[in-house]
């Protein structure tokens, strides 16, 4: 296991069963960077891998 397995199991135990939008998400990690700008590449890497992930499925 990962150490950010941790984050992505509490995330997955506490808010797993809630429904969110994109739109909310996105605005999660603007606020998320904002207060951690030392992490807007990878953020920035995490949300073009989320965008593109149907890019994928089309190449095939």
């Amino acid at each position: 296991m990962y150490f950010t397995d941790r984050g992505i199991e509490e995330l997955e135990n506490r808010r797993g069963e809630e429904e969110v939008t994109l739109g909310w998400v996105a605005e999660q990690l603007r606020t998320f960077v904002d207060l951690n700008p030392d992490f807007e590449v990878p953020v920035e890497r995490l949300a073009t891998w989320l965008a593109r992930l149907d890019d994928e499925d089309e190449d095939e």
